[in-house]
């Protein structure tokens, strides 16, 4: 099975039928395909706290309850290329054990694996942040990185 996990980037991307989203510990990113020649004033995007709406030349693309909340006045979208609309919301839990197992409550879900890797990736992003100077892009990590792994905070250095 070849993975969607870039270790340089941290990207592991859930694929939907409008597009993909991932994450890292701090924001998610929801990517949105829309037709070509697509302006601004054909966008209307709402972003709140928890919930979302995005509707293109009128027509509901996305709309719902987000998995978690976040800082409604950090979001923001832009529109590239007249081709995709690009949202990023900021977390406001943002510690590696918050790893969003969907975009909107029960829907756009991560399938298991998808989510065992960014699981993974959030973890690898928390030893990065813990340890700067350390290269771990290519490391590996086995048994139970779950809610962002184990804690080692308490031990002495």
């Amino acid at each position: 099975m070849s993975a969607p996990f870039e270790e340089r980037s941290g990207l592991v991307p859930c694929a939907t039928p409008w597009g993909r989203w991932y994450q890292t510990m701090e924001e998610v990113f929801i990517e949105v395909n829309v037709p070509p020649g697509t302006r601004g004033r054909d966008v209307n995007c709402s972003l709140q706290s928890r919930h979302l709406a995005l509707a293109v030349a009128g027509k509901d693309v996305l709309k719902g309850k987000l998995f978690d909340s976040t800082i409604a006045d950090e979001a923001t979208w832009t529109l590239e290329d007249q081709k995709l609309i690009r949202i990023v919301l900021t977390k406001t839990n943002r510690d590696a054990g918050n790893c969003w197992s969907s975009l909107l409550e029960n829907e756009y879900a991560a399938d298991p694996w998808v989510q065992d890797q960014m699981q993974r990736k959030l973890t690898l992003e928390r030893f990065q942040r813990e340890n700067p100077g350390f290269d771990f892009s290519g490391a590996e990590i086995s048994g139970n990185y779950g809610k962002g792994g184990p804690d080692f905070s308490s031990l002495e250095r």
